[in-house]
């Protein structure tokens, strides 16, 4: 009996060991997802109450978990029944990465001035008396969730691809393991993201010249951290996903490794070329596919547009 329950504990320390690693890889795999969700996220409480940014970021953490639960037994449901499903999948959520990283680059380089010219009338809109305040945060969190649903299928997406030869216990157990890292980690980044410019103005009211100083300081701060998570997560969507990309198509993959190795190989500066052409390369099959997908689902919408005139 004892060497029984022995054999059980090491059975279950294997399996705990393998979730461990196969959540390390899949996280680290997740991190463009991961850098859009959060500045998505953030801005998605735009407009909202003060005093009710967190229960908004509550409830949409909540139609997060919701989601989740959805998404984590389809993805098994997939891999015990339709295997050959999870590449295509691994690799659509690639391609709709580069391509929401594409739109959002274009958008900003030739709709800046659109965006500016419209942000006053829609902060007096969003100021005026014949706004429901309760419809309205009933609006955003919708918007919010329906959101998240489409970011937690590519990180689900993307788990499935990294756990799909595992067995099903580690898979359950990734999967479940992910699907709470990224939802606690990403809210409660968020909630902290919303209330730093509230946390900022405490401080500089208070009487210490050093708090005053601080608050100041992340009062400037705050609108800049905005920014460079948005920056980072476009960037790490061309790069996470021109990386499934890449991996997914097996010439391009092992031409990528070979180049690597060639460079690696170089004196002096080899070891350097050889960590970082990997990365490149797939930031710039990132950026084509993005590019590409842009354009045909642009081209798509105008072959319908007389055919929509016409109804």
């Amino acid at each position: 009996m004892a060497s029984s329950l022995l054999t059980l504990l090491d059975d279950i320390a294997t399996v705990l060991d393998d979730v461990a690693v196969m959540t390390k890889l899949a996280a680290r795999k997740s991190a463009g997802v991961l850098g859009d969700d959060l500045a998505l996220n953030a801005q998605q409480v735009t407009g909202v109450q003060a005093d009710r940014e967190l229960p908004v970021v509550w409830a949409v953490a909540k139609g997060s978990a919701r989601n989740k639960l959805i998404l984590v037994p389809a993805a098994l449901a997939i891999s015990a029944w339709l295997p050959w499903l999870v590449t295509p999948l691994l690799m659509a959520g690639g391609l709709f990465l580069c391509y929401e990283g594409f739109e959002k680059v274009m958008h900003k380089l030739f709709h800046k001035a659109e965006d500016d010219a419209a942000k006053p009338g829609r902060t007096a809109a969003l100021a005026g008396a014949d706004v429901d305040p309760v419809a309205f945060e009933r609006d955003k969190i919708r918007g919010a969730v329906r959101t998240d649903m489409i970011l937690s299928a590519e990180i689900i997406a993307i788990t499935l691809g990294t756990v799909a030869g595992a067995a099903f216990l580690t898979q359950l157990g990734a999967l479940a393991a992910i699907s709470a890292l990224m939802t606690v980690g990403v809210y409660g980044l968020v909630a902290g993201i919303v209330k730093l410019d509230d946390a900022g103005l405490a401080l500089s009211r208070r009487t210490s010249a050093f708090a005053r100083t601080t608050g100041r300081a992340i009062l400037r701060a705050a609108p800049w951290l905005m920014k460079g998570l948005a920056i980072a997560g476009t960037a790490a969507m061309f790069l996470v996903g021109g990386g499934i990309i890449a991996h997914g198509i097996h010439d391009l993959a092992t031409w990528i490794q070979d180049t690597a190795t060639g460079l690696g190989a170089l004196p002096t500066v080899g070891a350097v070329l050889g960590a970082i052409t990997p990365t490149l390369i797939n930031a710039v099959v990132g950026v084509v596919a993005g590019g590409l997908a842009v354009g045909a689902v642009h081209a798509f919408k105008r072959m319908r547009g007389p055919a929509a005139a016409a109804h």
